[in-house]
């Protein structure tokens, strides 16, 4: 099961850059002019998670596999996005591919890059990419309420529904606030998704500062933080020209040049820790001589769908889960001797897989 967050923004806020220091390739062109990125670059990147490392150590693993998640670099938006302005339609129909919206903001002065709206305003910029969204959303969901309102006036159940869903969304867009913010029930949730509204994606705000401000922020990242507290979104103050060299160097030059600047951990480490919370993803680890793997789902995912993510007939003929808390693993120096302690479950498949469950499948061929 694969995670994707999308990287957007306006042109020349620093996303490629970032992409760039993510990934730590070249595949996207960081240049000073709109629209450098033309195609979404996709980049596979390694959750960091020490526990991994630890349980592999004890499990005596020869091999050590990080759980991923994807983050894909989208083309700049300008005003107009939404009529098909600048690589507008491109934008729009790559945003609807990823789980995840990643908005980098600009939040520095430099005289040598340009900005497209002509000063430094990450307010004014969200609003601009949010505000682009939310037409898009308005005028695909006021296309598609024509055929379903005569479906659902002649009593069609599931019409009614979608229209109802429909109508909640249009409300909230009409009044110039993002789809995600409706109260949805849990019966509901399904067929909210189904809508694919732009607007229902969870937000991860990323202030780009300058390399001075990398530890604290400074005051147009202080107006973001307020933002984002209002609408319960994630933030994440990072300078991509800082994470670009830090891309470059080794692990020993990495630690020095991040306590020279005051920085106990990369910005980019708190960015993919971020967007997994973003989605709110767990990880379960197996564990063997072979291996020691980290694997992501959902939050309330049951133990068949969990076994499905390492082979789909682990979950066609799941029996059970045999299932040691990772922090028991680890104090009782593996499997057997968390056996011996009593700290082995055997969990059936109605069991909802925990954040750091160790876990072995036991399955029907």
């Amino acid at each position: 099961m694969g995670f994707k967050c999308g990287i957007v923004g306006l042109p020349n806020v620093g996303k490629s850059t970032l992409f760039n220091a993510l990934t730590q390739t070249a595949a996207a062109q960081a240049a000073n002019y709109p629209f450098c990125t033309i195609e979404p670059n996709v980049g596979e990147v390694a959750v960091p998670d020490p526990r991994l490392f630890k349980l592999a150590e004890v499990a005596g693993s020869k091999q050590v596999i990080p759980t991923r998640i994807s983050f894909v670099d989208i083309a700049g938006l300008v005003r107009g996005a939404s009529k098909g302005e600048g690589l507008g339609n491109k934008f729009l129909a790559n945003i609807r591919e990823v789980d995840a919206i990643v908005h980098v903001l600009r939040c520095f002065e430099d005289s040598d890059v340009s900005h497209i709206e002509g000063g430094i305003d990450p307010l004014r910029d969200a609003e601009i990419v949010e505000t682009e969204l939310m037409l898009a959303d308005l005028e695909s969901l006021e296309r598609r309420l024509v055929g379903l309102e005569k479906k659902a006036n002649s009593g069609e159940k599931e019409a009614k529904l979608q229209v109802a869903l429909m109508k909640k969304a249009t409300a909230l867009l009409n009044d110039g606030k993002p789809a995600r913010l409706a109260e949805i029930s849990k019966a509901e949730r399904r067929d909210w998704q189904a809508l694919n509204l732009l607007t229902t994606r969870p937000v991860l705000y990323v202030c780009n500062v300058e390399e001075a401000a990398a530890a604290s922020g400074n005051a147009a990242s202080a107006r973001v933080a307020e933002k984002a507290k209002a609408e319960g979104a994630g933030i994440v103050i990072i300078s991509a020209a800082i994470e670009a060299e830090l891309a470059q160097l080794d692990y020993d030059q990495r630690t020095e040049f991040l306590g020279a600047l005051g920085l106990k951990e990369p910005g980019l480490e708190r960015l993919i820790h971020e967007g997994y919370r973003l989605l709110d993803l767990i990880t379960f680890f197996t564990a063997g001589a072979k291996q020691a793997r980290a694997w992501t789902v959902r939050r309330d995912t049951v133990a068949p769908r969990a076994a499905g993510t390492i082979h789909t007939d682990f979950e066609k003929g799941f029996i059970r889960a045999e299932t040691i808390q990772i922090d028991d693993y680890l104090a009782c120096n593996g499997e057997n001797g968390a056996k011996d302690a009593g700290k082995m479950r055997l969990e059936g498949k109605d069991y909802i897989v925990a954040d750091g469950d160790v876990m072995h499948f036991r399955f029907a061929t």
